[in-house]
C-alpha cells in the first residue's frame, strides 16, 4: 500500500481479524500449522492464505523443521514481535468497552498482576490521548518547521 497514512498501511498489513489472531497465537508460542488451525478453529485454506500473507509482509518467517514429509513452522520476525504492545492495547480497549462475560486475563509473569497497557509518547512522556495532536500530510506547508 502506498498511502501516506501509517494507520492505513498497518491495517493493510495485519488488519483482518484472522491475521491478528494468528499473530496473537504466535506471540503466545504457537508455531505450527495444525496448532494454529486447532486453536483458532480456522479453515485450512484461510489459514494457508493468512500465513502466506503474514510471511510475505515480513511478520512471520517460515522455517523447515522436518524434511520427510516436509513440514514448516512459523516464527515471528522482529516486526511481528513488535506487535505485542499493539495487541495488548487492543485487549485493554476490549476489556474496557467489550467486557461482557468472562475474559482471558494477561498477567505479568513476575508480579502476577494484570497487565494494564497504556500508550506513552516517548518524546513527551504523556499518555497518548491525553493531549491534542495534529495530522501533518507529507508535502504540506505544515510539515516544514
Amino acid at each position: 500500500m502506498d498511502s501516506p497514512c501509517p494507520i492505513a498501511r498497518g491495517v493493510a498489513t495485519f488488519g483482518d481479524a484472522w491475521s491478528l489472531l494468528i499473530l496473537r497465537d504466535a506471540l503466545a508460542g504457537v508455531s505450527r500449522f495444525d496448532d494454529f488451525r486447532r486453536g483458532l478453529g480456522i479453515a485450512p485454506t484461510v489459514l494457508t492464505k493468512r500465513l502466506a500473507s503474514l510471511t510475505q509482509e515480513g511478520l512471520l518467517e517460515k522455517v523447515r523443521y522436518q524434511d520427510h514429509p516436509p513440514r514448516d513452522e512459523y516464527r515471528l520476525t522482529e516486526a511481528g514481535r513488535d506487535l505485542l504492545p499493539i495487541l495488548f492495547m487492543i485487549a485493554g480497549w476490549s476489556r474496557k468497552h467489550r467486557s461482557e462475560g468472562a475474559l482471558v486475563r494477561y498477567l505479568d509473569a513476575v508480579s502476577g498482576r494484570d497487565i494494564e497497557p497504556v500508550a506513552i509518547d516517548r518524546g513527551t512522556g504523556a499518555e497518548i490521548g491525553s493531549r491534542a495532536f495534529r495530522v501533518v500530510v507529507p508535502g504540506s506547508t505544515a510539515e516544514k518547521p
